[in-house]
């Protein structure tokens, strides 16, 4: 019996709606991988190959994490060090008084910004879900979340960061995304080495992740799509911009990579770090880390049955659609998604090219559902 039968013909339903072209299923189960494509690399192109390269988008955090964590466990980085200590225009933060108000009202920082709390989303700034003045700030200074890399140097993106305040507090608010951008900023000024040399040479080159990293050649890259008015709109051609090396490598959402990669990602991680991680980073990767307070303040991206680890989500309740409880991973704006359900002993890495579509019939419930029936 095939048991994945039912969850690739929920991804070939959404082919034939036209919700993205093609797909590639990378499963782990039972000490067996499988790695299966479905649909095209484009519209109207050619049948997608199970090797194709696939902009990660937000899937790049976990992989972010386990570089800062291995670095930890060598003895270059402390967590609970102050960030400033390598980036001093962190050094003393103004936070809002009202997340909602005025950027002018503001209170120095309780305390300093730790390297942990960028791992945690919880350094006090970030994606703020709320209409305001600092998320419009934020958008037009060119932070705010985004399926790729800022489109500055790592210097002028810190600049513009710092001369803006602190949503909340550092330590009390979960706010997505933008800390995982300054975190590749510390790791280079850190290690002097520049990001993807750094994590070739720690992570990607240990593993034998041989097809991820920060840009592709484009006869190796899918085209990217997001869903409009009249249907798939292209937003990156295979020449664009992850074609070459970027100006901004980041560790929130600049990686490319094929499903067979995250699915060695992921079960190297699943299988205790595999010389590569310590037990102690495995755990703070797949288990979480937040307070009862942290947690609820990350509303609405991480909903109720879901936590945050050092760098993935994690479901603590029962009912979400990706797994039980202590399932570990997260999801890319641009339609990837990357989970290990430690209960069911499964990996899964489901790798598309349009942006998650949200309209009636859309995304990868009826996915998840064949999953969890198999």
């Amino acid at each position: 019996m095939d048991r994945f039968a039912p969850a690739r013909r929920a991804l070939d339903d959404q082919v034939t709606a036209g919700r993205f072209p093609g797909y590639v299923l990378a499963t782990r189960a039972g000490g067996r991988d499988e790695v299966r494509a479905g649909g095209c690399d484009a519209v109207d192109g050619e049948p997608l190959r199970p090797d194709a390269r696939f902009r990660t988008a937000s899937i790049t955090k976990p992989v972010g994490a386990a570089l800062a964590l291995a670095l930890a466990d060598d003895g270059v980085l402390d967590l609970d060090a102050p960030v400033a200590t390598w980036l001093p225009e962190l050094a003393e933060p103004r936070v809002l008084l009202d997340p909602a108000g005025p950027l002018d009202a503001t209170e120095p920082a309780h305390r300093p910004v730790l390297v942990r709390d960028l791992l945690l989303l919880t350094p006090g700034f970030g994606y703020v879900p709320q209409d305001g003045p600092l998320p419009r700030a934020m958008e037009e200074a060119g932070l705010g979340p985004s399926g790729g890399a800022p489109g500055m140097s790592p210097d002028e993106h810190l600049a513009r960061l710092a001369a803006l305040p602190f949503a909340a507090q550092p330590g009390t608010r979960w706010l997505y995304h933008t800390a995982f951008d300054v975190l590749g900023t510390l790791l280079a000024r850190r290690t002097g080495r520049a990001l993807p040399d750094l994590l070739q040479e720690r992570l990607l080159g240990p593993l034998g992740l041989t097809a991820t990293g920060f840009w592709a050649a484009p006869w190796d890259l899918v085209t990217a799509y997001q869903v409009g008015a009249g249907g798939l709109e292209v937003i990156d051609p295979p020449d664009g911009a992850w074609a070459t090396p970027p100006r901004f490598p980041s560790l929130a959402a600049g990686l490319v990579s094929t499903a067979a990669d995250l699915l060695t990602f992921a079960a190297a991680v699943r299988d205790g770090g595999r010389g590569v991680l310590s037990g102690a980073a495995v755990r703070r990767l797949t288990t979480d880390q937040l307070s009862p307070a942290q947690r609820t303040s990350g509303a609405p991206v991480l909903d109720e049955g879901t936590s945050w680890t050092c760098g993935a989500g994690v479901v603590v309740a029962e009912g979400q659609e990706v797994g039980r409880p202590g399932t570990w991973g997260w999801a890319g704006g641009l339609g990837t998604h990357l989970w290990a359900d430690p209960v069911r002993d499964l990996v899964v890495v489901v790798l598309t090219q349009a942006c998650f579509d949200h309209t009636p019939g859309g995304g990868f419930a009826g996915f998840w559902r064949a999953l969890a029936d198999g």
